[in-house]
Parts: C-alpha cells; structure tokens; sequence
C-alpha cells in the first residue's frame, strides 16, 4: 500500500546523523541526501527526512508525506481525482511523470481535509 514515509525536520544534518545511527541498527544504510532531503532506501520502501518545501518551519505535519503506491498512473490519477471530490485540495504541481535520481514516477499530490499531505506514486519501467 505505501511507497514512502516522509517526516520534516528543521536541521538536516541533525536529523540525517540521527537517523544514521538509529536505522543503522536495523541494518539499513545510510541516508542520501538530495537537495533539502534525506533518503533511506530498502528493498520494502523509502524513509525519508525533509526541510519543508514552502520554508515555513517543520511541525508534526509540515514537511511531511505519506505516499501510496500505485499500479499505475491511471490509478494515481483516480486516487488524486477521488481525493478531490472527497473534499481534498491538489497541491505542488499537477498529477504527471516527473523525472529524478529515483527514476521516472508518475506523482499527483493532496492534502486531506485536515492538511495531512498525501501522495500516489506509480514507479514508472526504466
């Protein structure tokens, strides 16, 4: 059901040494950092820790995500609309293929009606 757990921080460094340590002993590697980001990548999914994008500080929702996986971007694309007509509000840019170090995604992006920021995400073929 999930792709990926994204939480804000106000301090990358911080948080990534944290992190680090504590993921370390679970045996997953260390983080990558991309930009204002940190991932920390397994064969079940991604954790991750982020700068909020809007700069405002990070909070217990600012900055974070909770991404679903899809089976494709129709899917995506039904999730994102169903959210719509649910109340939701569209954020950041419109549904759509985006391209980056983690490939080619297909991404549509909304917060639920209490502000929680909420992702479907269909990993596109390479």
């Amino acid at each position: 059901m999930f792709s990926h757990i994204m939480i804000g921080t106000n301090d990358l460094d911080r948080a990534k040494s944290f992190y680090d340590k504590v993921l370390g002993t679970l045996g997953v590697p260390a983080g990558f950092v991309d930009r204002h980001r940190v991932f920390y990548r397994t064969p079940t999914g991604v954790f991750s820790v982020s700068l909020p994008i809007d700069g405002a500080p990070a909070t217990a929702g600012n900055g974070s995500t909770i991404g679903f996986a899809c089976a494709n971007a129709e899917e995506a694309e039904a999730f994102h609309n169903a959210g719509l007509e649910a109340g939701g509000v569209s954020i950041e840019d419109p549904p759509g293929v985006r391209e980056g170090p983690a490939g080619k995604l297909y991404l549509a992006y909304i917060r639920d009606p209490d502000g929680n920021k909420l992702c479907a995400l269909h990993r596109m073929p390479s």
